[in-house]
Order: C-alpha cells, then structure tokens, then sequence
C-alpha cells in the first residue's frame, strides 16, 4: 500500500530505485526546515540570556516533534501487535507531551511562535503509519522513529553545549533524555534495522524546503495542546533530567528559572 510520501513495507523501496528514509530526512530535527544561516546567526537579548536564532530554531523543532510523534504513540496503542511497541507507543505519548508543555511555556517569553501542524515531511510519515498494519506497522514505526530519533540527536547536544540562554538550555537537556529513551524504547521493539541506520541517518533530502518547513499558525488560531491522557499515569515516563548549571554571563542567570511546565488555556483544542 502507497502512502504520499512513502512506500509502505519495511525495505522502503519507491519503484524499482532504492530510496532510504535518510534520503527524503532532513539532517535537523525531525524533518524540520533547513534554517536560512544568516536567521540562524540573530542573536537577540533577553532577561534568561542571549538568544540566537539557532534556540529560536530548536524550540519551534520540539514543538514540530511532537506534533506527529505524539499520534503515532496513540497508534502504536491501538495497532501495536506486541507489549513492546505499546510500551514505545506510551514513552511517545508522555515525553511529548512535556516536551510540548515545555515549549509552549518558553516560547512567549523569548518571542518565539510555535506551529500547530506538522511539516509536510513529518505528515507523510504519519500517513504511512496511518495506513500501515499489523506487523508492518510494528515494524516501519521502530524503523522510522529510530532513524529520526537518532538523526537528531547531535542537534540536540550541540544546542544543549552551545547556547547560553537558561530556558533553552533547560528545553535541551529534557528533550535530550526523552529522546534517547526514544531511542531505547524503538529498540527494545527488536524490530529495528541496524544495517540500514548508517545510510538512512545521514543522507541528504530531495523534496525542496517547503516539504521540512513549518505551517506558522494564523492571527488568533487557538494553540493546539498535546495532553498527557490520565490512562498513562505512571507510565512512558523518560528519564529525570539533571537541571543545567546557570551560565555567569547570562543576563537573568542568577534567577534560575525552574523547568517549565505551563498548564494550557481552557480555550486551546486538545490531542486526547
């Protein structure tokens, strides 16, 4: 069965040419745009320290994250044929759904807005999962999840050494342990191809910006919230992160603000 963007099954193969997942995977997060150098170069001043638009960048990444892993954690509950990949389906839902709690607190108040939609890349990958079923799904979920978990990691940790802001660096070092016991949780599946990894992680995308680039939100849209259900208490937890240690010359060091973790508008739409 053909999806938009993908050829279901777990070689991944389109027509009689071979095209990995690596080489339609942005190599940032996610699947997320690659960001024009001279944006990515701003650096603007705040009271939790610098910021530049590489943070900028990061923060809008996690909340795109989210925004297509956190359904195919509930996909993984209900089409999932093994323990393990209901369990992969759990840590999905609820590290997404800090992470996305995270990253809604910050964004305003570093002036960052955050997109309600997946990219078009990160769509596609949901529609296969969408249409995919039984042992295959179990399979092009594990596949798919550990290429793009593992694609972003390095992203995360240069952020996380990188940037002097308080806030973002408190988003990194979360989204850092979440993704790794992302990556743990894909494996634990059995279902992941090693051999595959290498080719997939690090080649370059062909469809065009537009397909890695966010859909902004209009004037006065409601947020979309990505909720933590009540049936997973307990559960899908990642690892507790360790807080960073506050930079000395960071405008607002000293004030140490705790990990965010900002409760939703009533008004915002949910992802049950």
């Amino acid at each position: 069965m053909r999806s938009r963007y993908f050829v279901t099954g777990t070689s991944l193969l389109i027509g009689s040419v071979v095209v990995t997942l690596g080489v339609i995977m942005s190599p940032v997060l996610t699947g997320v745009q690659q960001t024009n150098q001279t944006n990515l170069a701003k650096t603007s001043s705040t009271q939790y320290g610098p910021l530049t638009g590489a943070d900028r960048d990061f923060v809008v990444k996690v909340r795109l994250a989210g925004l297509w892993e956190y359904p195919v954690g509930q996909l993984a509950l209900k089409k999932g044929t093994t323990a393990a990949v209901k369990t992969a389906g759990e840590h999905l839902i609820v590290g997404h759904a800090q992470l996305d709690d995270a990253s809604r607190d910050i964004a305003p108040k570093l002036g960052i807005t955050l997109p309600n939609k997946p990219t078009p890349q990160q769509q596609g990958f949901l529609d296969t999962l969408t249409a995919a079923t039984g042992k295959n799904f179990d399979s092009q979920m594990a596949q798919i999840l550990r290429i793009t978990h593992g694609q972003i990691f390095s992203s995360i940790a240069k952020i996380r050494a990188t940037s002097k802001n308080t806030l973002v660096r408190q988003l990194a070092t979360q989204a850092n342990n979440t993704v790794l016991d992302h990556i743990t949780q894909m494996e634990n599946t059995g279902m992941v191809d090693y051999e595959r990894l290498p080719a997939q992680i690090t080649s370059t995308p062909t469809q065009g910006p537009n397909f890695t680039k966010p859909v902004m939100p209009k004037p006065g849209e409601p947020m979309v919230v990505l909720k933590k259900p009540a049936s997973l208490e307990g559960k899908g937890e990642p690892p507790t992160a360790s807080p960073p240690a506050p930079v000395d010359d960071a405008p607002g060091a000293s004030a140490s603000p705790t990990t965010p973790g900002a409760t939703s508008s009533p008004s915002a739409p949910t992802v049950p």
